[in-house]
């Protein structure tokens, strides 16, 4: 059967148009509230409670996750569980993101009602500002009003999507207002593939005694000693002031091989100006580095003015899980 008349993909194409068309309403919708409720959430010297009951409340646990992880301290906080002694979790210093779609969902109200008795700022997510969250929320921000994909018109598609991206909007802008750096979401992610790859070199490189080096004039006996001894397939040329010239590595000795080798100095051998980094750079950017320069490379040398203070392997991207 032809994809063009397979049932399930052109159902599945409806929702996927369906989903985008409530996105672009979404988009074309956007106004100064959105840019209120990031300055509220922004400023909030506590923590950004996030509520929302079934599926919005699900997507709310997203919200609040991605926050979290991107430099705004932020929680979710169960209705049914805030009515039953969890809003002693909510402070005067924090704000507080409430989601419904039809603005109608009764087990928020006794977190509305405490955010108006203390104060604590309201920002309302729904498709109806003249629902009681609607009227109740100190800043409105406004979902789509076109219906769900689902073709019976019940189950939540098309909102939930859009939540979830709204929620990505007041995330990625805080974000950017903060200045939030690739070290500090590596500080919030610091396990799995993601964590390793936001490590610096620097939290593995080899240092020190470690580091295969041989002065200029080396002879090559001796530079293949060294080279062997480290175990790192290379070994870096330094001149007198301890700069990094060149570097030998497996591929150069194969390039190079001679019965008179092991007559000639480091220097006749190396390749000169090898790729090197400094220390603060990611493993991830290291990664692509070696994978990117010319036929690839295995090591890279971290420089300090010029002065080799650290090498790292391919393999140690390995062993952390990486590469």
């Amino acid at each position: 059967m032809e994809n063009s008349e397979n049932p399930d993909i052109i159902s599945a194409k409806h929702t996927i148009d369906k989903e985008i068309e409530a996105l672009r309403i979404m988009e074309n919708n956007l106004n100064g509230n959105l840019t209120n409720a990031l300055d509220v959430m922004q400023k909030t010297e506590g923590r950004v409670i996030i509520t929302g009951m079934g599926k919005s409340g699900h997507v709310g646990s997203k919200i609040a996750a991605t926050l979290a992880s991107t430099g705004t301290p932020a929680f979710f906080i169960h209705p049914g569980e805030a009515s039953h002694g969890d809003l002693g979790m909510i402070t005067e210093k924090d704000c507080v993101v409430a989601i419904s779609n039809s603005g109608e969902t009764r087990e928020l109200s006794d977190i509305i009602v405490y955010c108006k008795r203390y104060g604590i700022p309201l920002i309302g997510i729904t498709k109806n500002p003249n629902s009681a969250l609607g009227k109740a929320a100190d800043i409105w921000l406004s979902l789509p009003d076109d219906g769900e994909a689902c073709p019976l018109g019940l189950a939540p598609t098309s909102s939930t999507t859009a939540t979830m991206v709204l929620g990505d909007i007041l995330a990625i802008a805080l974000l950017e207002r903060k200045g939030f750096s690739k070290t500090d979401f590596k500080q919030r992610h610091p396990g799995g593939k993601l964590g390793a790859c936001l490590q610096k070199v620097s939290d593995v490189m080899h240092k020190g005694d470690e580091i295969p080096l041989v002065q200029e004039d080396t002879p090559m006996k001796e530079a293949l000693l060294t080279m062997s001894s480290k175990m790192l397939g290379c070994v870096g040329i330094i001149n007198n002031k301890n700069e990094l010239v060149g570097i030998i590595t497996d591929g150069d000795l194969r390039r190079k091989m001679s019965p008179d080798l092991l007559n000639k100095t480091a220097k006749e051998i190396m390749t000169q100006n090898p790729k090197a980094i400094s220390e603060d750079i990611l493993i991830g950017e290291a990664i692509n580095i070696m994978n990117n320069t010319g036929k690839g490379i295995t090591q890279l040398f971290l420089l300090e003015n010029k002065h080799p203070i650290g090498i790292i392997h391919m393999h140690d991207c390995l062993r952390i899980g990486v590469a």
